[in-house]
């Protein structure tokens, strides 16, 4: 679509989209336009990726641990104070905890609490787990087995294997109120009486009405509508007491309605605005905030027989037949393009030997070698979402691609699905129904910790449904190296050894990698103090709106 008819769709869109966000539009209150489709869930454990971590995560919710809101690079303490490893056994760590914290409910935190936590997501007999929880959860911290208390104010965790990643996957852990959740279940009707479903019906009606540590709590709650979250005034932490008043979040995953939505002043703020409107929303006096985002949009290629991509040289190929500046291009500029998982100047990127380049005539011949030519095309299907969590343009993108690659002997073919279905998928694999016989998913990948970036493709047993390994790598040379960062626990040793099963991931596509994400985020100019350094984590505590 062109810049002109792109902003000519913008200002109709503008009249007659909905005008139920206008009475929030004085004070404090930041208006949010999502690129999800529904808004995450409130539960404690957010689906949606990593949009839902930010927007319902970390706003009503604390984890033990947080990456830093300076750096974004650095593990920073929580509701945790401090944790180490036992020298004598290295499947084992001590956290110790704040004592001075409470859920909104009053109820204090404490060692038991994290035990239930842990429990809710890892303990099949526990009453509180829950299994829509587990997906969003368990692959992003595949080794913890159990947690146990030790005191009111220490807990010892237990892992299959010494892992030196346990104190970062432990972010994504969200401490839930057992207490509120026990009162929940106590009010669900007599009649219900199967326990599974007794603790099903608690948890809906806990994520109705929500009870964590975080800096946020929930005023209102309109499924597929809306989400507004309000100051707690009570928040532990009193040095990042939220600025702001109110949050509220609409669901906007079209581009062009998110866009026009801004910019018909009834939201504050969206992810992923329309690339050909950048320059109209500039001009309006909106900033564009973008950063080093640690996130990588690519093609992740099943490697199960029957596969055109089992041969390295069709992978191989792709990854030269690309012009990635198309894609820059077509993201009008927000984007950058990848030579790898993470970007070159990372303690992880090594020295890969195989140099991602625009080469088509180099893709082609690599082609021909594995038996394929304009009469023998290798076919592909691809699943993709409309939007998603740093998913960009996806379909656009993917369009660009199919063009690309079908002049280097590639036939693609593309189905859309929605971003729920897509991501539960890359969990499922490339066998499951959800998949519609793909052998090629396309998900934005978070690298921002060694297990996300890294980890959970590298090592074979990460395959479906244990974690991402959504294609099966299955390579001894890679679970090899993988083990060895994953037990390396001096931090400059292991981004050694992460370097180096980067580097194999790379020499032998194992992706096709396209672009890096920069998080792009259009904000009002009434928006102050907006910080996301690594592209994941919003400082909620230092953003703040100026008067009208």
């Amino acid at each position: 679509m062109s810049s002109r008819r792109t902003i000519s769709v913008l200002a109709a869109m503008a009249v007659t989209l909905a005008t139920s966000t206008s009475a929030f539009a004085q004070g404090k209150t930041l208006r949010i336009g999502m690129t999800a489709s529904d808004i995450p869930k409130t539960h404690g454990q957010p689906d949606q990726a990593f949009e839902g971590n930010r927007l319902t995560g970390l706003t009503m919710y604390d984890a033990l641990t947080a990456w830093d809101y300076k750096t974004g690079t650095k593990i920073m303490p929580v509701l945790a104070t401090e944790w180490a490893v036992s020298p004598d056994d290295k499947t084992k760590w001590t956290f110790k905890l704040r004592s001075d914290v409470t859920f909104k409910d009053g109820s204090p935190f404490n060692a038991d609490a994290v035990v239930w936590n842990v429990q809710k997501v890892l303990d099949k007999t526990a009453q509180q787990f829950d299994q829509s929880q587990v997906g969003w959860t368990v692959p992003r911290m595949p080794t913890l087995r159990s947690a146990r208390k030790i005191d009111d104010t220490t807990v010892e965790f237990t892992t299959s294997e010494p892992d030196s990643f346990l104190p970062l996957n432990l972010a994504n852990l969200f401490m839930a109120s057992p207490a509120h959740w026990r009162a929940k279940l106590a009010a669900v009707p007599a009649e219900v009486t199967d326990p599974a479903q007794r603790s099903a019906k608690a948890w809906e009606e806990f994520a109705k009405d929500p009870s964590g540590t975080g800096a946020f709590t929930l005023a209102r709650f309109v499924p597929r509508e809306r989400l507004e979250l309000v100051r707690n005034d009570k928040y532990w932490d009193k040095s990042r007491v939220p600025k702001i008043d109110r949050i509220v979040m609409i669901p906007l995953p079209d581009v062009t309605s998110r866009t026009a939505a801004l910019l018909a002043g009834q939201v504050d703020f969206v992810e992923a605005p329309a690339p050909d409107a950048v320059t109209s929303i500039r001009a309006r006096g909106f900033n564009i905030a973008t950063s080093q985002s640690a996130h990588v949009w690519p093609w992740q290629p099943s490697l199960l027989p029957g596969s055109p991509w089992q041969d390295k040289r069709v992978r191989q190929a792709a990854n030269l037949c690309i012009d990635r500046n198309d894609l820059v291009a077509l993201n009008g500029g927000i984007a950058e393009p990848a030579l790898g998982m993470m970007r070159s100047g990372h303690p992880w990127f090594g020295k890969p030997t195989f140099k991602l380049r625009y080469d088509p005539d180099e893709g082609r011949r690599l082609m021909k070698d594995a038996g394929y030519s304009d009469g023998k095309l290798a076919t592909v299907k691809v699943i993709t979402a409309i939007s998603g969590s740093a998913m960009m343009q996806p379909l656009p993108m993917n369009e660009l691609i199919q063009e690309a690659f079908r002049k280097c002997y590639i036939d693609v073919k593309i189905e859309v699905l929605e971003w729920g279905t897509l991501f539960t998928n890359w969990r499922e694999g490339p066998t499951a129904a959800s998949a519609r016989g793909a052998n090629t998913t396309n998900v934005s990948i978070a690298t921002i910790d060694p297990f996300f970036a890294l980890a959970r493709f590298a090592d074979s047993r990460m395959a479906p449904p244990v974690s991402n390994n959504w294609g099966s790598i299955n390579d001894p040379e890679l679970d090899r190296l993988s083990r060895a960062a994953r037990t390396t626990f001096e931090p400059e040793a292991r981004d050694l050894a992460l370097s180096k099963v980067h580097e194999r991931l790379v020499d032998e596509a194992m992706f096709i990698f396209f672009v890096h994400e920069v998080a792009p985020r259009v904000l009002s100019p009434r928006i102050t103090g907006f910080s996301a350094p690594n592209g994941y984590y919003i400082d909620w505590a230092a953003l703040d709106m100026k008067p009208e």
